[in-house]
């Protein structure tokens, strides 16, 4: 059993962990680097790191048609239900929560979070991803800034950290080869960039200096593509 993911574009990865099928932050429609529509992907869970609408995106229709069940902040949880989602579960930063095949655990994230119809939607966190019955874990770390807590993440033991690289709205390039030195995972995956104007950035320039500046492997995909963790 391993862990298979695949980028959809932005933030958004369509994963197979251990056999099942799990998607982060599903922002497919109106996402012009979107590899696959909401109607082709599968999931019985959805994790989200917050309620902004580039990274909630299509999870209410996603939910409706799979029966997910999906994972997110109390506010987001709730908003979800009233967006008629049947299975939601509602955790909080630092808590942990056991999802049969897999645990999550919410870390904080520096960012702010509204929902899509400008609701409160708590506060925006990532999540330590552990797999059952293979043991790897992922660190998705949402939208945020550098903060040097990364290093007490690190001390969990990350198999492949998923972090921002795009800046203006999250950190950049040059904090996110910080953050890789203080999270230490074996791999490491760029997301929230070129999706819009505002986070362009050269991914090949970026996993040149991962490469040189830091011990992780970097694992650069074009929308559409995946890698299984070894």
């Amino acid at each position: 059993m391993a862990i298979t993911f695949t980028w959809l574009g932005h933030s958004a990865f369509e994963m197979s962990i251990d056999g099942h099928p799990v998607l982060f932050d599903p922002f497919l429609t109106d996402n012009p680097l979107a590899a696959k529509t909401a109607d082709e992907v599968k999931a019985d869970l959805i994790l989200l790191s917050h309620g902004h609408g580039d990274h909630v995106g299509d999870t209410v229709a996603i939910a409706k048609r799979t029966g997910a069940s999906v994972v997110g902040n109390f506010e987001t949880s709730n908003w979800m239900k009233r967006q008629g989602v049947a299975s939601t579960y509602g955790q909080n930063t630092g808590g942990t929560g056991d999802y049969g095949y897999l645990r999550v655990k919410f870390t904080i994230a520096f960012h702010s979070a509204s929902l899509p119809d400008g609701s409160y939607g708590g506060t925006a966190q990532g999540l330590i991803v552990t797999a059952k019955a293979s043991g790897q874990k992922l660190y998705f770390a949402g939208d945020t800034a550098l903060f040097s807590d990364m290093h007490l993440i690190g001390d969990e033991g990350i198999d492949v950290a998923f972090l921002p690289i795009g800046d203006f709205f999250t950190m950049g390039p040059d904090d996110s080869i910080k953050a890789i030195g203080l999270i230490r995972p074996r791999y490491v995956v760029p997301m929230h960039y070129n999706t819009f104007d505002q986070i362009a950035q050269d991914a090949g320039k970026w996993a040149h200096r991962v490469s040189n500046e830091t011990d992780a492997t970097p694992i650069v995909l074009d929308p559409g593509g995946s890698f299984t963790v070894p």
